[in-house]
C-alpha cells in the first residue's frame, strides 16, 4: 500500500497556545512533504484547548478536526494514536501524559520542567506499557539536540557539555553588554518585546536553564534525571561593571548550564560564566540557543539555533511525530531508548555537590588604597592552595579612597574559594562583599 493510500496517524493535541497553534500551522503547511518523509499522512484530528474561540480561528477552513475544551475526551478517543501535550507546567499536564501512557498512546511533548522533575515515572511507564515518549522540543527549542545526543553522537563517550539554553537571559546579557544598559532596564525591555514573562523568575535565575541541563545530563550519562541535584545561580545580581570587565580580561559573561563527568562524579551547574571571546559559544547573541557537546572520539561539536518560538518548536514537535509514526509498528525493544541508555543499565553515579566541583574564578574586589593590601589577599588565596592567573588593579577614582582590584584564578574547588572569600572579606581593608563568578575556558 503506498503512503497516499495508508490511513492517516492520528494525533490529539493538547493546548493550543504558542507551541500547538505553531504546530498545527507547519503541519498544514507542509503536510505533503512531512507524509513523504514518514511515510504516512500525519494528521491533528483533535484538539483539547481552554481557548475554543482562538482554536476555532486558528483552524478555520480545515476540515477533520474536532475541537473540545476537556484533554480526557482526547486521551480516551480510539482513533487517536498520538497525544501531544503542548500545554506546559507541571498539573495537569503530568496527569494527561500518564493517561494516556496508561491509554497505551505514544506522547510527544515539549514540557521541560515536567521531564526534569516527573521524567522518571513517565519513562518507566511508558517503558512498561510499550509506548514512546518524545520530547526533542523540550530542550533547546528548534535545534535537535536531543536527537545529536542520544543517537548522533552514540559512539562517543561524552565528557562535557555546556550550553546557552534560555534565550530570555541571552538576549537581556547580550544587551547589557552592547549597550552597557542596567539589568533592570533591559529586563523592562525584554518584557514589553515578549522575550521574558511578567514574572521572568524561571527565565532569569537559571531554574528553566536547569531543567533543560537535567534532561541532557541524563542522556549524555546515562543516569536517571535528577533536578534536585542541580545548582541553578540567575543574571540578576549582574552590573555593567563586570560585563566590562571581563572584556578586557578578553572574556564575554554567559549564563551556562555545564554538566561534566569527573572522577568523583557529575557536575551539574547553571550560572553566569566567563568564556573567552574567541569562543564560538561566547558570540552567541540575541535570544539564541547554542550548546557545545565534547565527545571523547568527535571532539567539541556546538548546535546552534532558536532555542524558542512557535514554529522552531514546532519544528522539533513534529520531527518527533514524524519519528513515532516511522516506529510506531516497531517492536519496542528495537527502538530508541528514552535516555539514550537501555532502561536496565542506566548508572547510579552520584551528582558532585557545588562545593566539589572544579572550575576558575574571577573575583572583583573594593579595597583601601594601601600598600601591603595586595600581599595580604594573595597569602590568603595562596593557604588555600588557589593561584592566580591575572591580576588588573584599578586606579581609584578622583577622590575615592577605595579601587577595584580584579583577579582571575587558576581551576580549583569551589569549597577552597568560599572559605578564600570569608578570610577575604573579614580583613579591614576590603569594602562590602567580593564578586565572584567562575569562568571557563571550554578548551
Amino acid at each position: 500500500m503506498s503512503s497516499t493510500q495508508m490511513k492517516p496517524l492520528q494525533v490529539g493535541l493538547l493546548g493550543f497556545g504558542t507551541v500547538g497553534k505553531g504546530t498545527w500551522d507547519v503541519l498544514q503547511r507542509n503536510g505533503e512533504e512531512i507524509t513523504r518523509r514518514a511515510g504516512r499522512p500525519i494528521r491533528i484530528t483533535w484538539i483539547a484547548t481552554r481557548t475554543l474561540e482562538k482554536a476555532r480561528a486558528g483552524t478555520r477552513g480545515a476540515t477533520g478536526v474536532e475541537l473540545t475544551a476537556d484533554p480526557a475526551v482526547v486521551i480516551a478517543h480510539p482513533d487517536v494514536d498520538i497525544v501531544v501535550e503542548a500545554m506546559g507546567g507541571i498539573e495537569p499536564a503530568r496527569t494527561h501524559v500518564l493517561a494516556a501512557i496508561a491509554q497505551g498512546k505514544h506522547v510527544v511533548t515539549a514540557n521541560k520542567a515536567l521531564l526534569a522533575l516527573h521524567g522518571n515515572e513517565i519513562f518507566a511507564a511508558a517503558h512498561a506499557r510499550g509506548v514512546m515518549v518524545a520530547f526533542e522540543a523540550a530542550v533547546a527549542g528548534g535545534i535537535p539536540i536531543i536527537k545529536a545526543l542520544r543517537e548522533g553522537l552514540s559512539a562517543n563517550r561524552i565528557e562535557w557539555i555546556a550550553g546557552i539554553i534560555n534565550g530570555t537571559s541571552n538576549f537581556i546579557l547580550s544587551e547589557m553588554r552592547a549597550r552597557g544598559a542596567s539589568f533592570e532596564t533591559v529586563l523592562k525591555e525584554a518584557q514589553s518585546l515578549g522575550y521574558a514573562e511578567a514574572d521572568p523568575t524561571f527565565d532569569v535565575e537559571g531554574i528553566d536553564a536547569a531543567h533543560k541541563l537535567t534532561i541532557m545530563a541524563s542522556i549524555a550519562f546515562g543516569v536517571p534525571m535528577q533536578f534536585d541535584r542541580a545548582y541553578a545561580e540567575g543574571i540578576s545580581h549582574l552590573t555593567r561593571e563586570d560585563i566590562r570587565y571581563a572584556e578586557e580580561f578578553g572574556y564575554r559573561i554567559k549564563l551556562l548550564g555545564i554538566t561534566r563527568r569527573t572522577p568523583a562524579g557529575i557536575e551539574l551547574r547553571v550560572h553566569p560564566t566567563l568564556i573567552p571571546t574567541r569562543r564560538l559559544i561566547a558570540n552567541v547573541e540575541g535570544a539564541m540557543n547554542a550548546v557545545l557537546v565534547k565527545g571523547d572520539a568527535v571532539g567539541a561539536t556546538l548546535h546552534y539555533g532558536p532555542g524558542a518560538g512557535a514554529e522552531p518548536t514546532a519544528s522539533a514537535v513534529i520531527a518527533d511525530l514524524v519519528d513515532v509514526t516511522r516506529m510506531h509498528t516497531a517492536d519496542p525493544e528495537q527502538r530508541v531508548p528514552h535516555l539514550a541508555f537501555q532502561p536496565d543499565r542506566l548508572s547510579d553515579v552520584p551528582f558532585l555537590p557545588l562545593g566539589e566541583t572544579t572550575t576558575s574564578y574571577y573575583l572583583r574586589l573594593r579595597v583601601e588604597d594601601r600598600p601591603g593590601v595586595v600581599a595580604d589577599i594573595t597569602r590568603i588565596l595562596a593557604d588555600r592552595g588557589i593561584s592566580i592567573a591575572a591580576m588588573i588593579q584599578k586606579e581609584p577614582r578622583a577622590g575615592e579612597p577605595q579601587a577595584d582590584i580584579l583577579l582571575l584564578t587558576h581551576r580549583t574547588q569551589e569549597k577552597h574559594v568560599v572559605a578564600a572569600l570569608a578570610a577575604i572579606e573579614a580583613l579591614p581593608t576590603v569594602a562590602g562583599s567580593v564578586v565572584r563568578i567562575r569562568l571557563e575556558e571550554l578548551s
